[in-house]
């Protein structure tokens, strides 16, 4: 072993650098692994409305997550298989490891307007300007951020350089969690002004703000766990792990807000079959000659059975709250 490898020997904490990296990519798979049950849900209960654009967005999320599985797995061989014991090898930051931050401009912003867009559908019958504002918002934070960090980070050829360059770890984790709480903020607004004063109805957007709560502010946290690592232990890996389990947050909190529809269908199927209650209709007699036949079939009338709904149900089809049904079925249809 050379002289410059001695010296670095005491100065590599393997255990705190490439062992946390190793943990993530380890995590990292097994999140893959619950995006791709989910994404088999969905298209298990989407299977019957043809190719729509949340399907096509469905899928491309699929590809940059596995391409983004790939190239973490690259760098985590890289490091530990095929420069095993090459010290100096471990202070240089592999092809991979660059590339994957491309892929995280790709999938986070990907997340963010798809949540937008659903905004922007469910606000038909009210005034654009929220999702409006928060796409000029996303776009601003997206490109004025994305394109500098991916930049000064390429120019990063050993690891020594990433302390340099520490300010794009919080530019970036800042604008993604700042961006995280208002789309999520702004989901639970339009769910809260929209309850119709009905249980049933007010307990769905109850559960649909719980479902957009905690997979919003999910990945905000994680976010924030990555800053307060970055800033407290800058010269070791575990910032940049937790950044790669965030990633795949994102798609799996994606994908379990794509799937609230499925998740909550038990309820909605027990509140709708507790709308239909039977009541049998009394048909005084008529003291009139008729044949026999004509008996039988005042028998069989007496017998009708009519199914009506109760008021509390009836609320779905008035005309008052025909826009906040639709409103329900715009959010949690995809």
């Amino acid at each position: 072993m050379s002289s410059s490898a001695h010296d670095l020997l005491p100065q590599v904490d393997l255990g705190n650098t490439f062992g946390v990296l190793f943990i993530a990519v380890t995590l990292s798979a097994l999140l893959f692994g619950l995006t791709n049950v989910q994404i088999f849900i969905y298209f298990q209960t989407q299977r019957d409305t043809g190719m729509t654009p949340f399907k096509l967005i469905v899928i491309w999320l699929w590809i940059l997550d596995a391409f983004h599985l790939a190239l973490i797995v690259h760098c985590i061989y890289h490091y530990l298989v095929t420069k095993y014991a090459n010290f100096n090898a471990l202070t240089e930051i592999v092809w991979s490891l660059k590339l994957q931050v491309i892929l995280d401009v790709f999938i986070v912003p990907t997340v963010h307007f798809s949540y937008i867009y659903r905004i922007w559908i469910v606000s038909k019958s009210r005034s654009r300007v929220l999702p409006a504002v928060l796409t000029c918002i996303v776009v601003v934070l997206t490109g004025g951020i994305s394109i500098p960090v991916v930049m000064a980070q390429y120019h990063c050829h050993v690891f020594r350089d990433i302390v340099a360059i520490e300010w794009t770890a919080y530019l970036t984790l800042g604008a993604v969690t700042f961006s995280d709480i208002i789309i999520a903020s702004s989901l639970c607004y339009l769910l809260a002004t929209s309850r119709t004063g009905f249980s049933s109805t007010d307990s769905f957007i109850t559960k649909l703000v719980g479902y957009i709560i905690s997979t919003g502010y999910l990945t905000s946290v994680c976010s924030m766990i990555a800053v307060i690592t970055c800033a407290v232990m800058p010269k070791n890996f575990v910032f940049l792990s937790i950044e790669f389990i965030v990633i795949k947050l994102y798609v799996n909190s994606f994908m379990a807000l794509m799937n609230a529809r499925y998740y909550l269908q038990t309820n909605v199927v027990s509140v709708g079959s507790e709308c239909h209650v039977r009541h049998e209709v009394y048909h005084p007699e008529l003291h009139i000659n008729t044949s026999q036949d004509d008996k039988a079939q005042t028998n069989v009338s007496d017998d009708v059975v009519l199914h009506i709904t109760r008021p509390g149900c009836r609320g779905f089809t008035e005309d008052g709250d025909h826009g906040q049904a639709s409103f329900l079925v715009g959010v949690t249809d995809y």
